[in-house]
């Protein structure tokens, strides 16, 4: 990862596209939510429980669609900082994490937690008085599906004061090191060691993914060296092209430990050995397809169009506001007597169209709500045009 003054800075639209991708598959997985046997805010009467299709690929999912987001997130943050001091850095993330954050947790949160314990209160209103009655669940107080948004602010915060390490000579060798062991054959594998070092260490301590921050240390160290895999991984030319020429070898490994994941740590006796097995092999998972993402995006989609623009600016409004519209059409939907095939897809598309047009219309217009979904302001481009008429007025006025 050599210093990147020398190397020209362009747009890497695959990672605009693997964002893109991403966050629709996490609206599918929320749509999935409904119709498997784990607990969620909103459940259809018939779900399918462990060993079946669903089951299998949404654990699978499940594994590594949030640590490749947030490796992605980690580059993006690589992009986004510049030159900017500590201090620059931190204003742009509390804009762009931190404003659409509480603005969530206030005005998108409490309509999923109303909806899902409706029968305790019998309108909205009456549950925003009682909204910091506890913390979800036996409480009302969330951050539910925004708690990515807040571990990424947390994260920009405890980076903010080794910027200028970051950018330093001993900081250039390390990365020039570590570019020669990452440039190797499945060398960036590299990345695995602290990743599994990390879950060994934490998970009999912090065994639960309870996305609360202050009791989820394991789970933040794990997302941590993802997103810090990102900042130093996909900022490197000559390391994504080593990625896609990689692709089919972690492609394989990313099978091979997919297999394990569902085969090893129910065949072993131990109790203990088993979770060990069972970390290991989410590691592995998670960070073989996050590689495989990476190498066949570099391959196929660093490319430009007129939709990656659209989708680009849109998806991050766009995943702050699905959960609460899913919510809110499941909780009509599944009741009706529909086949689960028919109730998933009338799901998938009020709520893909019903949170495309809350963007579009509602978010996207105006500077306010911008602000509040963390996107950039619009430009105000005037132009002003003098005739030549004008022109020569006001030469005769100035003579």
């Amino acid at each position: 990862m050599r210093n990147q003054t020398n190397q020209k800075q362009t747009r890497q639209y695959d990672i605009d596209w693997l964002r893109i991708l991403l966050i629709g598959s996490v609206f599918l997985y929320h749509i999935g939510m409904i119709f498997n046997s784990w607990d969620w805010h909103i459940k259809n009467d018939v779900t399918y429980g462990s060993q079946s299709a669903l089951w299998y690929v949404m654990t699978l999912l499940g594994c590594w669609r949030m640590p490749l987001l947030i490796l992605i997130s980690g580059a993006g943050t690589y992009f986004a900082l510049g030159r900017r001091t500590s201090w620059q850095f931190l204003k742009e993330r509390f804009k762009r994490l931190f404003i659409p954050l509480v603005v969530g947790i206030f005005g998108l949160v409490p309509i999923q937690v109303y909806l899902e314990k409706s029968a305790e209160y019998q309108s909205l209103a009456e549950f925003y008085l009682h909204m910091f009655d506890g913390v979800y669940p036996e409480g009302n107080f969330s951050w539910h599906h925004l708690w990515f948004i807040a571990y990424l602010f947390f994260i920009a915060v405890l980076i903010s004061p080794f910027l200028k390490f970051l950018r330093s000579n001993r900081a250039n060798a390390f990365y020039i090191t570590l570019e020669h062991l990452a440039m190797r054959r499945m060398g960036a594998n590299i990345f695995l060691v602290p990743i599994v070092a990390s879950q060994l260490l934490l998970r009999p301590y912090f065994p639960e993914n309870t996305h609360a921050l202050l009791d989820d240390w394991a789970a933040l160290a794990y997302y941590g060296l993802f997103f810090l895999s990102g900042f130093l991984l996909i900022k490197n030319r000559r390391l994504n092209d080593r990625l896609r020429e990689l692709k089919y070898g972690y492609l394989t490994e990313a099978i091979v430990a997919s297999g394990c994941l569902f085969l090893i740590p129910d065949s072993i006796e131990s109790v203990l050995l088993s979770k060990a097995v069972l970390l290991v092999c989410e590691a592995v998972v998670a960070w073989s397809w996050a590689l495989t993402a990476l190498g066949f995006a570099r391959q196929y989609l660093n490319c430009d169009n007129r939709f990656r623009r659209i989708a680009n600016e849109a998806i991050y409004p766009f995943y702050l506001l699905h959960q609460p519209v899913i919510v809110m059409v499941a909780y009509e939907v599944v009741q009706w007597d529909l086949a689960l095939g028919w109730k998933a897809l009338t799901i998938t598309l009020l709520a893909f169209i019903g949170t495309s047009l809350i963007y579009w219309f509602l978010v996207r217009p105006y500077q306010l709500t911008r602000l509040c979904f963390g996107m950039k302001p619009l430009e105000r481009k005037t132009e002003v045009k003098f005739s030549s008429f004008a022109i020569y007025a006001h030469q005769k006025q100035a003579i």
